[in-house]
């Protein structure tokens, strides 16, 4: 079991963007929900940087292509590296999706990178992942190094290329990936919450706690309601931050693009994440599930549902 990482978060913002006290605010940056992250996080080598969270290896130089390229070519560039033994690996690869987002920063922006110091040539735009988008196969994931956003892209438009590799040993703390548990054994459903077993995060197995879209501030009030008014027995609900939602995508399905679906009642098509957008604070990190697509909503604005967890 694994849960997801902290998100880094320690300030808090209210809705117009200025920063205010964390204290009963329900927001990612009070609680910092998620496992720490292992100190120091990465090793350096002359060519590489190793992960001691997941035990992957990334190129030091970001922007070893020079410039964007497609889909296509993006793999064809990696088995030209393994070709030439860069760094003496011949086991280069594109990251899968929930790879590339485990360097992603949500304290900082240009470039969202954590500890971006360590690495070089970090372009500010999009890096291409291995992962099409099930829902739209002419699609593939890509993650915006400036900001962190989580979108798709068309095959045939470019994007950068960052190449990873896993430790020949396997060390490093196991971030559980979407294929290390079967989806239909994964969710463990108990009247009216459910356990996800890989991250040991409880989830309302209604996933809707407010049975309309609404404005970031009341989401996080409703958490605050829930919890006085000790919804399924329990007074520990809280809004998911961005990497404890993120956990719950399953890039094999689409519409929703959630594991264990069935075992949920009403979910809906956009969230709130309790994480602000440090790139402007006035937004907050959400989820669309139809497919995945990790994005910002405008805190003012009732356009998102609540999914409440505890764990």
């Amino acid at each position: 079991m694994a849960k997801p990482f902290q998100t880094g978060q320690n300030r808090c913002w209210n809705s117009t963007g200025d920063q205010t006290a964390c204290k009963n605010s329900g927001q990612d940056g009070e609680i910092q929900s998620g496992t720490p992250w292992p100190a120091p996080r990465f090793s350096i080598d002359q060519d590489t940087v190793t992960d001691c969270a997941s035990g992957l290896v990334w190129s030091k130089n970001a922007g070893l292509s020079d410039f964007p390229l497609s889909w296509q070519e993006a793999f064809d560039f990696v088995a030209d590296l393994n070709q030439e033994k860069f760094a003496g690996r011949d086991n280069w690869r594109l990251p899968r999706r929930c790879e590339l987002f485990l360097l992603v920063s949500h304290t900082d922006i240009n470039p969202a990178i954590v500890h971006a110091d360590l690495f070089e040539n970090i372009f500010n735009g999009y890096y291409w992942t291995s992962d099409a988008c099930a829902r739209l196969p002419a699609q593939a994931w890509n993650i915006h190094a400036g900001g962190g956003r989580v979108v798709r892209g068309m095959k045939h438009q470019s994007a950068m290329v960052w190449p990873v590799h896993t430790l020949d040993n396997g060390t490093g703390h196991k971030q559980m990936l979407e294929t290390d548990m079967n989806q239909d054994e994964r969710f463990q459903t108990e009247n009216r919450v459910v356990l996800d077993k890989q991250t040991g995060l409880w989830w309302m197995r209604k996933a809707d706690a407010t049975g309309r879209a609404v404005t970031w501030t009341r989401a996080l009030e409703t958490i605050h309601q829930l919890n006085r008014e000790q919804a399924e027995g329990l007074s520990d609900w809280r809004m998911p931050n961005v990497r404890e939602l993120e956990s719950l995508v399953a890039l094999s399905r689409h519409s929703p693009a959630i594991g264990g679906a069935e075992c949920f009642e009403q979910i809906q098509d956009f969230y709130w994440t309790s994480t602000t957008s440090v790139y402007e604070p006035a937004y907050a990190w959400t989820l669309y599930t139809r497919d995945g697509y990790i994005g910002v909503g405008y805190k003012a604005d009732a356009d998102f549902f609540v999914w409440p967890v505890r764990g």
